[in-house]
């Protein structure tokens, strides 16, 4: 099979997608998972970039959107939940519990590995269903047992993930919390 990529890209080629892509050398270091002084090695040897490098400029040249797509967006609530999938970043939810608002940014499009399926909008009510299916249930037998294994006084489902990171036993997606 064959594909229509550049197999290389000369250090005057990343200069120029770099600047359609309106970034520093800095945030295309951390797209391509690569330091600075590769970027700037790049851009300054003469030589060229090979490999899946080369093929990632190529496609970021041609399809520009593609970067917003990508691209984590600044916190505007106070918390922010990461919905992951073994090491694979599935949704971003931010919540502002005190104005029950939820804003969501999915970086997958199977909806099997989405926080919310296909809903894009969730309300606050759905992002709590959320959470508590990421918890033993209330009615759990022996669930006081549960919550002094955990520490906590009562049952709140963001507390338990907070001690859990929202693990079960059945799946492999699990949350991270940013406060």
């Amino acid at each position: 099979m064959e594909f229509a990529l550049q197999k290389t890209v000369c250090a005057s080629e990343v200069k120029l997608i770099r600047g359609q892509l309106k970034m520093k050398q800095k945030e295309l270091a951390g797209l391509m998972n690569v330091s600075v002084k590769t970027v700037e090695h790049w851009e300054s040897s003469g030589g060229t970039v090979s490999g899946a490098a080369a093929a990632m400029l190529c496609i970021l040249r041609e399809r520009p959107w593609l970067l917003e797509e990508l691209e984590i967006p600044e916190r505007e609530f106070p918390l922010r939940l990461r919905y992951l999938n073994q090491n694979r970043l599935c949704t971003i939810i931010d919540v502002n519990d005190r104005e029950q608002r939820v804003k969501i940014k999915n970086y997958v499009t199977d909806p099997l590995y989405r926080a919310f399926g296909k809903n894009e909008h969730p309300t606050y009510e759905e992002y709590e269903e959320f959470l508590e299916s990421r918890c033993f249930p209330r009615t759990r037998d022996k669930m006081k047992i549960l919550l002094e294994e955990l520490n906590l006084p009562f049952y709140d489902p963001l507390m338990i993930i907070q001690k859990t990171k929202g693990e079960m036993a059945e799946d492999d997606f699990w949350i991270e919390i940013e406060r």
